[in-house]
C-alpha cells in the first residue's frame, strides 16, 4: 500500500528542467524531505557514524557525499522498468543524530530513531556510516517484521566476535545479530567476500552461525544471473534485509572505503545482482563504509548513490507487487 498523500500522489524530485541538477539543496536524488510530505513509503536516511572502524575512518561523511553524488539520478529505472518516485512516496529523512564518542550509546540512539521511522510504515534505505550501524538498523526492522533473511555484500565476513576486546564494531554486527535472534539463520548469505582471513576457523565459525558464502571469485566464474537466482532461491519469500558494504567492489570501482581489498566485484556486477532480487520481500537495506576522503574523483560516492537507487527501486517494486 502507498501512503496517503492527500490525494495528490507522491511528491517527486525537483524538476531538473526548471532547476539545474547542480543547484538547490542536496537531498538524496533531489527528493523532498520527510517534513515536506504527509507520509512516506520509503525513507533514505543518513547514519553518519564511524567510531566502530578498525582501519581508516571517514565514513561519517558518507551521507553528505552520497547525496551530492545522487544529484544526477533520474526518475525512471530502465533496468527494473519502474519509476520509483511515482510509484511510492520516497523521501530523504535527513540524518540520524548519534554521539561519536560512545559506541554503545550511539547504537541505542540509532536503534531508537530508526525504529521511529520504521514504526510509521516506511521502509528504510540507510546510508552509513560504518558497518556497526547495521546492528541497530536490524533491531528496528526485526522488531516490526520478525527475524529477517540477510544478503550481506562485503569483502569481509563481519562475523568476528570482538576487536581489541570490543563486541560492537564494524567487524562484528552480524554475529551480534544472530546472537540476538534478529536473523533467520536458514537464509543468510555473504556475497563478494575475498582476501586473507585470520585463520581457517573464521570460515568454520561463520558456517556455524548459518551463513552461506558466495565469494567474489564465485561471481566471476558463475556469472551474475546464476548468482542472483541462487540468492533469490535461498531467500524465498522471507522478509529480506540487504546490507551493502561498498568495499564489496574492487578498489578500482570504490577506492574511497576504509578497508579495501583487491579482487572485488565491478559496480556493474553488483547492480545486476541486486536487480536479480526483484520480487523479493525486501523490508530494509543499508549502504555503508563509503569514506569520501580517500576518493577525490567521487567514484565511490557515485557507486553508492546508484546502489541506494537500485535498493529504493526494488522496494518500490515490492510495494507495487511486481517482479522484474
Amino acid at each position: 500500500m502507498v501512503a496517503e498523500h492527500g490525494g495528490a500522489g507522491p511528491v517527486g524530485p525537483t524538476d531538473s528542467a526548471r532547476t539545474p541538477r547542480f543547484a538547490g539543496p542536496a537531498t538524496f536524488a533531489r527528493l523532498p524531505r520527510l517534513d515536506q510530505v504527509p507520509g512516506a513509503d520509503i525513507a533514505v536516511v543518513g547514519v553518519p557514524f564511524d567510531t566502530g572502524v578498525s582501519y581508516r575512518p571517514g565514513a561519517r561523511f558518507a551521507p553528505t557525499a552520497v547525496r551530492e553524488a545522487s544529484r544526477l539520478l533520474r526518475p525512471y529505472h530502465p533496468g527494473l522498468d519502474v519509476s520509483p518516485f511515482k510509484a511510492c512516496q520516497v523521501v530523504d529523512a535527513g540524518d540520524i543524530a548519534c554521539t561519536p564518542y560512545d559506541i554503545g550509546a550511539a547504537i541505542a540512539e540509532i536503534e531508537l530513531q530508526a525504529s521511529g521511522l520504521v514504526d510509521t510504515g516506511a521502509r528504510l534505505v540507510a546510508i552509513g556510516g560504518d558497518h556497526t550501524v547495521a546492528l541497530p538498523l536490524l533491531r528496528a526492522v526485526a522488531r516490526r517484521h520478525g527475524p529477517v533473511a540477510l544478503l550481506h555484500f562485503d569483502a569481509h565476513l563481519d562475523t568476528w566476535d570482538t576487536y581489541f576486546g570490543e563486541p560492537y564494531t564494524h567487524g562484528t554486527p552480524f554475529r551480534r545479530a544472530v546472537e540476538e535472534g534478529l536473523l533467520d539463520t536458514e537464509a543468510l548469505s555473504h556475497v563478494g567476500t575475498r582476501g586473507p582471513l585470520y585463520g581457517s576457523g573464521d570460515l568454520a565459525e561463520d558456517r556455524r552461525l548459518g551463513f552461506g558464502v558466495v565469494t567474489a571469485a564465485d561471481v566471476l566464474r558463475r556469472g551474475v544471473d546464476e548468482v542472483a537466482h541462487a540468492l533469490r532461491e535461498r531467500v524465498g519469500d522471507r522478509p529480506l534485509y540487504v546490507s551493502v558494504d561498498i568495499d564489496v567492489l574492487d578498489p578500482a570501482h570504490a577506492p574511497g572505503t576504509g578497508t579495501p581489498e583487491a579482487g572485488g566485484l565491478t559496480s556493474r556486477e553488483l547492480l545486476e545482482i541486486l536487480r536479480g532480487l526483484a520480487g523479493a520481500n525486501l523490508v530494509g537495506a543499508d549502504v555503508v563504509e563509503v569514506a569520501p576522503a580517500y576518493d577525490h574523483a567521487d567514484i565511490t560516492s557515485v557507486a553508492a548513490a546508484h546502489v541506494a537507487y537500485d535498493l529504493v527501486s526494488l522496494l518500490a517494486l515490492n510495494r507495487m507487487g511486481r517482479s522484474r
